[in-house]
């Protein structure tokens, strides 16, 4: 039901009613609502600034309208009106005890208005900037008045001020009023100054008196603040109260004349990670917070200096803390469980408040630091033993495996062994000594060196089984010149021939490269299984070795015009008792070679192996860069 927007005056009469000037106008609200003062000529009367009842029951009220005026109101009606010609504008009005009215100019200047003149005019202001904030008169006729340059006194034609000399903090005084026990209450711009009237009295007497004070500032609450009109008034329930264009205050001096109670500390907000949180029953804490701050504070009009604190986070801090007058706790790594903060505070006399301040909070934990994560880990840990135990127990397997399996190698290798070399080796001299029984008779002296041949070849197969008993043969192909040594081969086998000679001839294709001794010991080894078989058992009348070196693979074939081999024997690996073609194939299998035997009956056998060239060849040349760094 307010009729306008901005309230620049308040005034409650001796008859209770109030005045109340609201925009541009004056109304008078009575039971409950707002009724306007009539203006002369329905002219608005402007902002009211400043109001008072004189001791006549007359309402004076100042009136910021272009030009301005101060009026006179009689049983709600305007009666006069004095223009800023006659009266010098001013917010502040008082009434006088004999009559009439004071008025504190915008200039600085005290007037006395009664009977419709100035009868005293008193200067205040020691400078043009200052400027007087208000008014009282006191009942024998004494003046005081608020000014930024002190608490401004006027009696009996003298005036004198109140300063920081005087014991204020500081010299501007904004409002101030008197409660019911005579106690006065400055509003300055450095805070709340209280002080008992006999102070004022002794300052009276005495100007230059420093006056017994307490000060009450920002740290007791105090928001002081420069409004624009009357900012100080008395409740009838003794509270008094100060207003301001941003805020409103109210002193309670029965509360601030206990002395020392008990300070009552408050929990404000949690910080976690720099992430705010509401101080709410059961909070949760996201998991790890690296760093924790509870803010608390505790609210009091006395000293908060002189304020201290203690806390205790239970579940983690074994006893209180002292934190003196800091007002956070500070908690690192905190790990996840539930906890229960307290705070408690001490007053100005050291008296500790048993009632804290209480928080309960709890830490989530992380996905990692639960217990079913635990129990997963512990799961997965005895998984991991049990595997490895597994794998430990497979690996002796294996182990004692590949040593049956090398033990059935290790025979199969001697087998072949005999029959590629000993076995072999005893066959051709059985055939040297067949040649010498035919040629005995009929031509003894060929018979002789043919003999004197086996008896070397003998000693060449002693020395030989020795070797391979011993497992110390040196590579076969000595001088690493594989076509040499199977046409030496060849030229032997042709030698020891009981029937006539087939005709024998190696073919090279391609630079020769250097082999692995082990991969050029296996392929000679097959390739003298194939000419021995040829040479032996085919009765052919040519028989051909070709060698090719490629850049892709190196290729060995064997073949011979000779009676051939039964398919069925190709297909079942060679007859009962004999071990030659599976050697060969086993030799193969071993150097990761590719052979193919092919043979017709009555058309003769051809046998071929292929190498991949990287297998052959680059073994080799790994090998001889290996010797070059070893020589190095």
């Amino acid at each position: 039901g307010l009729p306008g927007d901005q309230v620049a005056s308040l005034l409650e009469d001796h008859a209770g009613n109030i005045w109340v000037g609201v925009d541009d106008g004056l109304y008078l609200f009575k039971d409950g609502q707002f009724r306007r003062i009539p203006e002369p000529d329905h002219q608005p009367l402007g902002m009211v600034v400043g109001m008072t009842e004189d001791v006549d029951g007359n309402v004076w009220a100042e009136c910021a309208s272009k030009p301005s005026k101060l009026v006179r109101i009689r049983d709600f009606k305007i009666r006069e009106a004095f223009p800023a010609s006659q009266i010098p504008p001013g917010h502040n009005l008082a009434p006088d005890p004999r009559g009439g009215i004071w008025i504190v100019t915008s200039k600085g200047d005290l007037l006395l208005f009664r009977n419709g003149v100035v009868e005293t005019t008193v200067p205040l202001s020691r400078r043009s900037s200052s400027l007087n904030r208000q008014i009282v008169v006191q009942p024998d006729g004494a003046l005081l008045m608020g000014a930024e340059d002190g608490l401004v006194g006027w009696r009996e034609g003298k005036v004198q001020r109140m300063t920081v000399k005087n014991g204020l903090p500081c010299d501007f005084v904004i409002a101030f009023v008197q409660d019911q026990e005579k106690r006065w209450w400055l509003y300055t711009r450095c805070g709340v100054v209280e002080f008992s009237n006999s102070e004022l009295q002794r300052w009276w007497a005495h100007p230059d008196a420093l006056i017994q004070n307490r000060v009450y500032d920002t740290l007791d609450g105090v928001q002081p603040n420069i409004g624009s009109f009357k900012q100080a008034a008395y409740s009838p329930d003794g509270h008094v109260w100060f207003a301001s264009g941003v805020v409103v205050q109210m002193v309670d001096p029965a509360v601030l004349s206990r002395k020392n109670p008990l300070a009552q500390a408050y929990i404000e907000s949690l910080v976690a990670d720099r992430k705010d949180f509401q101080a709410t029953s059961n909070l949760k804490i996201p998991p790890n917070p690296r760093d924790l701050q509870i803010d608390y504070t505790s609210p009091t009009f006395s000293i908060p200096q002189k304020v201290n604190f203690r806390y205790r986070l239970d579940n983690y801090d074994r006893d209180w803390r002292d934190a003196g007058t800091r007002r956070q706790a500070f908690y690192t790594a905190l790990p996840p469980g539930t906890y229960s903060f307290r705070v408690i505070a001490s007053n100005d006399d050291g008296v500790w408040n048993d009632d804290a301040a209480k928080l309960d909070f709890s830490v989530i934990p992380a996905y990692y630091q639960t217990n079913w994560f635990r129990a997963l880990c512990a799961t997965v840990f005895l998984a991991l033993l049990w595997a490895l135990y597994q794998f430990r127990v497979r690996q002796l397997h294996q182990a004692f495996a590949m040593t049956l399996e090398a033990r059935v190698s290790e025979r199969t290798r001697v087998a072949r062994d005999l029959h590629d070399t000993l076995l072999q080796s005893a066959h051709g001299l059985l055939l040297r000594f067949q040649t010498v029984s035919h040629l005995l008779p009929d031509r003894p002296i060929e018979a002789k060196e043919k003999l004197e041949s086996a008896i070397d070849q003998t000693a060449d197969f002693i020395t030989e089984a020795r070797d391979e008993v011993q497992g110390l043969r040196e590579s076969t192909v000595q001088n690493n010149d594989l076509a040499l040594a199977i046409s030496t081969l060849g030229q032997e086998l042709g030698s020891d021939s009981v029937n006539d000679r087939p005709v024998f001839r190696v073919a090279l294709e391609g630079e020769a490269r250097n082999m692995h001794p082990i991969l050029r010991d296996e392929i000679y080894k097959i390739a003298a299984e194939a000419l021995r078989n040829a040479f032996l058992h085919a009765h052919a009348r040519q028989i051909e070795v070709e060698i090719r070196y490629d850049n892709e693979q190196f290729r060995l074939r064997v073949r011979d015009d000779g009676k051939g081999v039964d398919p069925a024997i190709l297909s079942s690996e060679g007859s009962e008792g004999h071990y030659g073609l599976p050697g060969m194939r086993e030799r193969a299998n071993l150097v990761g070679a590719k052979l193919v035997v092919w043979s017709e009956v009555d058309a003769g056998t051809e046998v071929e192996l292929r190498v991949s060239a990287s297998a052959v060849y680059a073994t080799a040349q790994r090998r001889s860069w290996f010797s070059r760094k070893a020589k190095a």
